[in-house]
Order: structure tokens, then sequence, then C-alpha cells
């Protein structure tokens, strides 16, 4: 399982990356063994299966229906949470190799699915950043003045095609791109199992580590794959309790897709200025009618349970910019994970020398996908990477020590919920179809009543160090606040960091 299991069903969930994957049958071996099969899993094994590498893809739940599968995929070289910021955090020329490298991941997109003949509806569009009302206006001439300190093809226009907005200033970026995530990843896992990969499904990996001049990665079925390198590609790390954790935080975020006639809003990517910001793009549809997607609300993964509101909010938000907008067939929610300044951490996990990783993808997890899996095929085949600095996963960023603290105040707030009351003070109050936290003597149960009266009672005790968990009501899922674990409501682990699921109560 994973949170392909979680109740919410995006526009993508239709295609099935790997309909024929199975489980690791047996002990296995290859060059490098791959935990994770989103976009940054099959991004890399696909990169090193290209250079003659034979791999393993290893995923706890169906191929491809981890968090890449809940994303509205934006592919887009401008930093999500402004150029501007990044230059103040990291200095100019680092954020210049961030927008290289951003850019060359759509670049890289555009390659493969040409080459590789994959169908995913892949399309250059210009991507417009406007501010929702004129007291925002100042930050699009910030936005502008950082943007071309670094080269990006960025200038000034005025006019959207949303209603008040026919003359509202905005930055058109260009070259920016969209596509169907799912089918890509279809192509991708294709050409890995072309070149001799494998593609495993339903495995859960408990454990990797570095032994005798390679790798172990350990599964909880008792086989074993390994290989001379691993990389952990999942939302989040499952291989590290703090090294990584500590300096990002997961968030979550909602989308919807709607019926729009075609050609009523220009192909694009639209983002305004909104804290948190709305994001908004076309998939096309069948005939003469497409999709509308429009994302955001999100907010501290675990911080808030009231997901219909933000769908609610999201509907008005934009009915009122498309008042033509057609009748809504999807709605879903994601998590991203934040890091602390803006870039993610892709390279070698701290303390390791054969065991990589790509986490924190900041909002632009299509593209940081790919970018891990070019970074880390030329650390693997010739040792070094021109954006090795910008993304290293051992950087300490000083001038994001504020943040730090913030962020990292949940964990220290979550403990002190062990001491508080439960949410209802009886499990006979849990009706069918809910979920609470309930306190029974000393401890804490997370408890689920499903719709046939049968009662889950299970720890309410993440099983990656111990957080207190949350009930999203929306998924009917448990949601930990400090490092983004997810769990079903019968104690399945969905999302990592966690691997083990929760204790089962008496």
């Amino acid at each position: 399982m994973n949170v392909s299991d979680e109740r919410t069903i995006p526009l993508w969930a239709q295609i099935d990356v790997a309909p024929d994957a199975v489980p690791l049958p047996h002990d296995d071996h290859s060059d490098v063994v791959v935990v994770g099969s989103g976009i940054a899993g099959l991004s890399v094994a696909y990169e090193l299966a290209l250079a003659g590498k034979k791999v393993t893809v290893i995923d706890r739940g169906q191929i491809g229906g981890g968090m890449t599968a809940r994303t509205t995929a934006h592919l887009t070289s401008v930093c999500d949470d402004y150029f501007s910021e990044l230059i103040g955090l990291r200095g100019r020329e680092l954020a210049r190799l961030f927008h290289e490298s951003q850019s060359a991941a759509i670049n890289r997109i555009e390659e493969i699915q040409q080459t590789e003949a994959i169908a995913c509806d892949f399309r250059r569009v210009d991507g417009f950043l406007f501010p929702s009302t004129s007291a925002q206006e100042a930050e699009l001439e910030r936005e502008l003045e950082a943007a071309l300190q670094l080269g990006v093809a960025v200038e000034r226009t005025a006019g959207l095609p949303f209603a008040g907005f026919s003359a509202a200033p905005a930055l058109r970026y260009a070259r920016q791109a969209t596509f169907h995530p799912l089918k890509y990843l279809r192509g991708l896992a294709d050409g890995v199992r072309a070149r001799g990969g494998g593609v495993y499904r339903d495995t859960i990996v408990e454990k990797v580590e570095e032994k005798d001049g390679g790798v172990r990665v350990a599964t909880a079925s008792g086989f074993v794959a390994t290989g001379k390198w691993a990389v952990v590609a999942t939302n989040s790390p499952i291989n590290d309790r703090v090294a990584l954790h500590t300096k990002q935080s997961p968030y979550r975020t909602y989308a919807m897709s709607f019926e729009i006639g075609r050609g009523l809003v220009p192909d694009g990517l639209y983002w305004d200025t909104e804290d948190p910001y709305h994001y908004v793009r076309l998939q096309p549809g069948d005939g003469e009618t497409d999709f509308l997607i429009v994302g955001g609300e999100d907010h501290k993964t675990g911080a808030a349970n009231d997901g219909n509101e933000r769908f609610a909010a999201l509907t008005s938000w934009i009915r009122g910019l498309v008042p033509d907008l057609g009748i809504e067939t999807h709605r879903w929610s994601g998590q991203v994970m934040e890091t602390i300044d803006y870039a993610g951490f892709i390279g070698r996990n701290p303390g390791n020398e054969r065991v990589f990783v790509v986490t924190g993808d900041s909002g632009e997890g299509m593209t940081h996908g790919v970018v891990g899996a070019l970074l880390i095929r030329d650390l693997i085949l010739n040792g070094n990477s021109r954006w090795r600095e910008l993304y290293e996963p051992s950087r300490k960023t000083s001038k994001a020590i504020g943040d730090y603290l913030v962020e990292n105040a949940t964990a220290i707030k979550n403990f002190a919920e062990y001491i508080a009351p439960g949410e209802i003070d009886s499990l006979d109050k849990l009706r069918p179809g809910e979920g609470a936290i309930v306190r029974v003597g000393l401890s804490k149960i997370a408890a689920f009543r499903d719709e046939d009266g049968t009662l889950y009672k299970r720890s309410a005790s993440c099983t990656h160090i111990g957080c207190h968990l949350h009930w999203n009501s929306l998924e009917r899922c448990w949601d930990c606040p400090c490092h983004g674990s997810q769990f079903a409501a019968d104690g399945t682990a969905l999302n990592g960091p966690a691997v083990s699921p929760l204790a089962n109560v008496q």
C-alpha cells in the first residue's frame, strides 16, 4: 500500500504505470537499487539504465502511486518561493544554478518523451505570475529584477484570461511546460525494463545500509536486494531519522479539476502571489472539452482537518476568475516537502558514500525529481556534478536559521500533545466513518470505526520517531505533523519516513 490507497482520487489515477509489476519475488542483485517509483525514482532508474547499469526499482505500493500521482504537474524553472528570496538565502550564483538545473529538467523530460515516443501530453507553455490585489504588485517588480539578474527569460505583460484581470499586470516566463505525469512515468518504467531493469511493487523496504563495499536493501518479505549503489527516492526519506528531516517540513496541498470548453482559457501555467498561493493549468480532454486544474490552500501537515472547506475555498476562487467553468470532475490532496532554503536535498545521504537521496521537492516535485536523476547519474558515473553544492544534502544554510527554528518547533509542540486529553472521551462515541484520538489510561489510541462497525485501535505514536498522529478525515488516514508519515486507518504505513505499521492496541 501507498498513498494511492487514500480516499481521494486524482485526475491522473486511471493510468496504471506498470500493471504487470509484481512484488519482489526473490533476493536480487543489480548495480543500483532505487527505492521509490515516482518521478524521482523512475527518472534515476531510467538515466542509469540508459548508461548501461542494471537497475532494480522497489516501491511499497502501486508503481507510480505515491505523491507524483497527487501532483498538478507544473513543469517550471521558476523558484516556487521566489528568486528574490533564493538569492537572499543562497546568493546569486547558486540561484542561477537553480534556474539552470530546473530548466535542464524540463528539457530532459521533453527529450525523453520524444526519443521514447511517450504520449504524455507534453506541451511548452508560458507561465504567468500575477498579483491577487494591487497591494501585491510591488512583489512583481522585485521578482522581475531578481529574475533578470539570473538571466531568466521573463518580461512584464498585462492582461490575463480571468474575470477582473483583463488589465492586470503580470510576469510572463517563457518555455515552461506541463504534461500528464503518470503517462510519462509509464514510459519511463517501460524504458527501464526494456534495458534489463526490474520494477517491483508492494514491497516494503525496511532498511538501507552500506555493507561490504556495496549496499544492502532489506525488505519486510525477507528478500534482500544488493548492489553497488542505492537511491532513496521517497517523498520523505525512509533511511534517515534526523539529518534531513530537521531541515524540511511536510505540507498538505489541495487540487481540483473541472471541465472547461476548449480555448476558454489559453494553455499556460498561472500562479498568484497569495500566501499560500493558487496555481492553475489545463489538461487536454476529449472532443471540445479540456480540464482546468487548480491547486492551493496549503497548510502544514496535521495542522488542520478541514479538507472540504479547503476545496470550497478553491472552488469559490477559481469560479470567480472563470465564471463559465464546467462541472467538477476530481478533487484530491497531496503532500510537498518544504526545505528551509527552497532547494531540494539531492546527492549522497549524510554519512554515506554509496547511498543517495532525493527529497525536498519544495513545491516543484516534477522538476526536482528529474534534477535528482541528472545529478545522481553524474555523481555515480563521473564523480561530480555542477549542481552538487546547490543541492548537497548535508548543507547548512545559516541565513535560514529562522525558518529552521520555526519549523522544528512543530515537533516540540507535538510531543506535548501526549499529556493532553483525547479528542473524545469514549470509543463508544466514535461513529461509522470517523477517526479520533482517544485516551485510555496513560495511552493515546488512534481509533477508527469503519462503516460496517469494525473498530480499529492503533497506537497514536508514529513509528518513525514517535510523534503524535492527527486524523485526516478527508483521506481517512493518520498524518504525522513532524516529518510527513501517513498511515491507513488499519495502521499500515502509506508514506515515509515511517516504514513499520502502527502498533495494534487490544
